[in-house]
């Protein structure tokens, strides 16, 4: 709690309850309207229910959604395999396990862009037309556009009830012949510099296709629930003249600021139809040191806590909200002393 103490000066005093935090002095010039939440002090990661003010205030359901009884469906980034690697080991129902030769099954981490993710629901479920050459798995090997596979995804949508959308990122390889976007980059055996061209995805584009996929679950699968967030791991490397980490900067904002609009205009469905898990902001905003020695792999802790969240907040099952509060506590902690000795390391 946040307790006013005086004003002075035209900035307020506040004394916030986490131990030992300092006074704090906050502008009082202007009007701070019904939802005024603070950025969190370093000592508010103390506090007891520093997960549940900090956060997923806004975010948390009334009662979790998903249960062993609910076919859940996850496709996305690669971040979107730990989720479905944390739930197949709490044996969820997943679509993952019951159909695994369908696409979203055996390269479901791996379509990264929004694009990627819309052709799969369009192929799916309403027979679109699809370019060729276009569908690649990580060693460049070949997808084609088999009907069964399609019958048995538009199937596996049709029977969803729980959708979980990693957005990865926002760069795309496509081919300026027929307008269609790879799932990843051009294999360098097959590529064309006259057709095949690179670009960043807008943030109009990138909106329209969040929005589209929502109206197409809408549509075939009316009581479905949709979950989005966005990867935490950063691009491997750009194909822009700039530096990666301002290109991976770019391409995140893109798709949080896209995601962000649209939750706001479904803010009806929001924590009962609609969901934003914010994975992106726990790896990025609460630790010292996110990633292993190659810069993007997430250290193996922090997974196991975000998952344990995703699952005291979505998922019913014994696990309680204060085990996974001094979860945090000690992962936050073993993360700052490693932090510090890798700074101290030749």
């Amino acid at each position: 709690m946040v307790t006013h103490l005086t004003t002075f000066a035209a900035q307020e005093i506040f004394r916030d309850d986490a131990p030992g935090e300092p006074l704090t002095l906050m502008g009082s010039s202007f009007y701070r309207g019904e939802h005024c939440n603070f950025h969190p002090t370093l000592g508010n990661h103390r506090l007891p229910d520093f997960l549940e003010r900090y956060v997923l205030k806004g975010l948390i359901p009334a009662k979790r959604p998903i249960d062993r009884t609910t076919r859940v469906t996850t496709f996305g980034s690669c971040f979107a395999g730990n989720i479905a690697t944390h739930l197949a080991s709490l044996d969820f129902d997943l679509a993952k396990t019951r159909e695994p030769k369908i696409y979203i099954s055996a390269i479901g981490d791996g379509l990264v862009n929004v694009h990627a993710l819309l052709g799969q629901l369009e192929w799916a479920l309403e027979n679109a037309p699809v370019p060729q050459g276009l569908w690649h798995g990580y060693n460049a090997e070949e997808y084609g556009y088999d009907e069964s596979i399609r019958q048995n995804t538009g199937a596996v949508f049709r029977n969803t009830d729980f959708f979980i959308i990693t957005l990865g990122l926002s760069e795309i390889w496509y081919d300026e012949l027929t307008g269609g976007v790879f799932w990843r980059a051009v294999p360098l055996r097959s590529f064309d510099p006259k057709r095949h061209k690179f670009r960043v995805c807008s943030f109009a584009e990138t909106k329209a296709a969040i929005k589209r996929m929502h109206a197409l679950i809408r549509k075939h699968s009316l009581d479905a629930r949709v979950l989005f967030t966005v990867s935490p791991i950063p691009l491997m490397a750009t194909f822009r003249p700039i530096t990666p980490l301002a290109a991976s900067s770019a391409s995140k904002a893109i798709l949080r600021a896209a995601l962000d609009e649209f939750l706001r205009e479904h803010e009806a469905e929001l924590n009962e139809r609609l969901f934003y898990f914010p994975a992106f902001e726990i790896v990025n905003d609460l630790f010292f040191q996110k990633f292993s020695g190659d810069g993007r792999h997430i250290d193996v802790s922090i997974i196991d806590f975000v998952m344990k969240l995703f699952e005291v907040t979505y998922c019913d099952t014994a696990l309680q909200r204060e085990a996974v509060a001094e979860l945090y506590r000690e992962v936050r902690e073993k993360n700052a002393r490693w932090a510090h000795e890798s700074l101290q390391t030749p």
